[in-house]
């Protein structure tokens, strides 16, 4: 469980913003389960994502998405999971391929996390933030993700990722607006991830 634990330049759990949010959320919370649905509703309802608020700069770090508030999917599961580890929760990155328009390609990668409940094991969630036809929720043991995989083209990338992939990085880094974002999102084949 150590990766998934640990702090990172990504997933900067011990910054003094990540820690002291993570203690003002978890504040009152029963038990851990408690603590986890309170960090995700935060993560989910207060941090905007970047493409429906058309909201700039473009983050990358935890800590920067928590500071300006704003952040891609693959931004907020950043905060997510820097949050989770910052209270001792292991957390995990994980990413799906869809189709951008659904129908055919492009793909564009979906990044959301894992965390390790003592009652369930691993159990994904998704705070990309919803909207109409978007309804995410966590309500263990279901998962409620933002998008289902509705096609053959469309995939669960397999495996639980301690740190963000090369291609979410370059993505995040590379370019300066979420417009620039949107029109080079992540994507990488089946076998590279």
């Amino acid at each position: 469980m150590k990766p998934f634990l640990g702090s990172s330049v990504y997933i900067d759990s011990q910054h003094p913003a990540i820690v002291a949010q993570a203690a003002k959320l978890a504040a009152g919370c029963a038990d851990e389960e408690a603590i986890v649905k309170r960090y995700f509703e935060f993560v989910r309802d207060q941090i905007k994502h970047s493409w429906d608020y058309r909201m700039n700069p473009v983050t990358c770090i935890a800590s920067e998405v928590l500071i300006h508030g704003t952040g891609y999917c693959y931004a907020k599961s950043h905060l997510l999971a820097a949050l989770l580890r910052a209270n001792g929760i292991p957390a995990g990155l994980c990413y799906q391929r869809l189709t951008i328009d659904g129908e055919q390609p492009p793909y564009c990668l979906h990044g959301l996390n894992a965390v390790y409940l003592q009652q369930y094991g691993w159990y994904r969630i998704d705070a990309r933030g919803n909207k109409p036809g978007v309804d995410a929720d966590f309500c263990p043991p279901l998962e409620k993700l933002a998008f289902s995989i509705v096609n053959s083209l469309e995939q669960d990338l397999p495996g639980i990722h301690a740190e963000p992939l090369p291609a979410v990085i370059k993505a995040l880094t590379e370019y300066q607006t979420v417009e620039q974002v949107y029109h080079n999102l992540p994507d990488v084949a089946a076998t590279e991830q």
